[in-house]
C-alpha cells in the first residue's frame, strides 16, 4: 500500500489579496478590513514575496499613538520583513507542524524565484484535516462523528 503526499499546491488559497510595501499603511488596513483578513502578504512589482502585514504588526499604530495623532506611515514601516515562505511541493502535514509550532498564521507558497504562487492559512488546513477524516469515514476505516 502506498500513501499518498498530499501536497500543498492542491488545498492553498490560489486567490488572494497581496499588499505592496509603498503602499499607505491605512489604505493596506482598510483593504484587510473590507476583506475579513487577519494578514496579507506583501510583495513587489514582480509578486515577489517581500513581507507580511499581520493584524498584529497594524497594532503598533497604536502603540505609537495617541487620540489625537495616529503615526504616518507606509506598509514597510510596519510589515514583517522575515517571512517564511514554501514550495507547492511541500508536504500538508510539515505546513501544519510549522504553523503549529510558530505564531504566524499563513504561508505564502512561492516558486524557485520567491515568486508568490498561493498560500495556506490555519483555516485552509481545517477544510485538509475534515476532507482527511471524510476519507477515512468513505472507507471504513473510522467511524463518522457522532452529531
Amino acid at each position: 500500500m502506498t500513501l499518498e503526499v498530499l501536497k500543498i499546491e492542491n488545498y492553498m488559497d490560489k486567490t488572494f489579496a497581496t499588499l505592496n510595501a509603498d503602499m499607505d499603511v491605512y489604505k493596506a488596513i482598510q483593504i484587510m478590513v473590507d476583506k475579513g483578513l487577519t494578514g496579507a502578504v506583501v510583495v513587489d512589482g514582480d509578486h515577489k514575496v517581500v513581507g507580511i502585514l499581520s493584524e498584529k504588526d497594524c497594532l503598533r499604530l497604536m502603540t505609537k499613538g495617541s487620540y489625537h495623532e495616529m503615526p504616518e506611515g507606509k506598509v514597510k514601516d510596519f510589515m514583517t520583513k522575515e517571512v517564511f515562505c514554501a514550495p507547492p511541493y511541500t508536504d500538508v502535514f510539515k505546513i501544519a507542524e510549522l504553523l503549529l509550532n510558530n505564531l504566524f498564521r499563513r504561508i505564502p507558497i512561492t516558486d524557485e524565484r520567491n515568486v508568490m504562487l498561493g498560500q495556506i492559512t490555519r483555516k485552509d488546513l481545517l477544510r485538509v484535516i475534515r476532507e482527511i477524516h471524510d476519507k477515512q469515514v468513505d472507507k471504513g476505516t473510522k467511524k463518522p462523528p457522532i452529531m
